[in-house]
């Protein structure tokens, strides 16, 4: 009799994207439609930038990432969880959004209660908050700050404790907003050092078109509420009519060809 032989076990599929977004419409209730029919994936561990002239929906967008908007057409879809009430501790856990102004996010009297808040909120206590935060706040090269009030350090040094009280949450996907404006040159590089080091996906929305190049392999230009263009960020960049037709502009003399991409 013939022995029995058995398959091998089938391979463990591979985690889903860290964000699917399909057919993405939206129109708020004065009327104004924003999205039109956004589609994109992202995968696990990609750093993408959102490029596009203001008004073409990137706010908009973003915001439907973690669920403060939801009313609009189509699906987002989180690390394989749909965007809805269901789900929305899970999303919100997942997706974290660093603004603009960290002001927005530090309130608190020192920095590390500052970055301790959103896990203490969710239930974390004791050693295990402790070490979420110096980790994060480590992450950051801020943990030497960490008794310091957040208004006694400098805007780059805001802007990274921001980035900290996110990653304290331990989320999959990083979203950013315009993370270079108004930091100076070393502060610049040092947070361009910060993100490159981290294990998160990244979604990067920004005017910065050589910061965009150096820290995103991959690019989205949104454009009156619909992905104009995907693909390499340097290809993109160096498309002059795409650029000027989506009003994209380059820094005078700047050219993205002669950019060395960083990993």
């Amino acid at each position: 009799m013939d022995p029995v032989t058995h398959s091998a076990p089938p391979a463990s599929s591979s985690p889903p994207p860290s964000l699917e977004v399909a057919g993405l419409a939206f129109a708020y209730p004065d009327g104004h439609q924003a999205l039109f029919g956004v589609d994109f994936t992202v995968g696990r561990g990609e750093r993408v930038a959102l490029l596009g002239p203001n008004g073409a929906g990137k706010t908009t967008l973003v915001l439907h990432l973690n669920g403060i908007l939801t009313a609009g057409a189509g699906t987002v879809t989180v690390a394989g969880l749909p965007v809805g009430k269901e789900h929305m501790a899970q999303i919100r856990r997942k997706v974290g959004i660093v603004f603009q102004d960290p002001d927005d996010q530090l309130f608190m009297p020192s920095v590390r209660e500052d970055v301790a808040f959103g896990p203490a909120s969710a239930g974390l206590k004791g050693p295990e908050l402790e070490a979420r935060v110096r980790t994060a706040l480590e992450q950051v090269g801020m943990a030497d700050f960490a008794d310091r009030p957040p208004h006694h350090l400098s805007f780059g040094q805001r802007r990274r404790v921001a980035v900290a009280t996110v990653l304290a949450m331990e989320p999959e996907i990083l979203v950013l907003d315009e993370p270079s404006s108004n930091l100076d040159p070393a502060s610049r590089r040092e947070l361009a050092d910060i993100l490159r080091s981290l294990d998160v996906t990244v979604l990067m929305v920004t005017h910065d078109l050589p910061y965009a190049l150096e820290l995103c392999p991959r690019a989205l230009v949104l454009s009156d509420g619909v992905i104009a263009a995907d693909g390499a960020t340097g290809e993109l960049l160096s498309d002059v009519a795409l650029m000027r037709e989506h009003r994209l502009e380059l820094p005078f003399g700047f050219d993205p060809r002669s950019v060395t991409m960083g990993t």
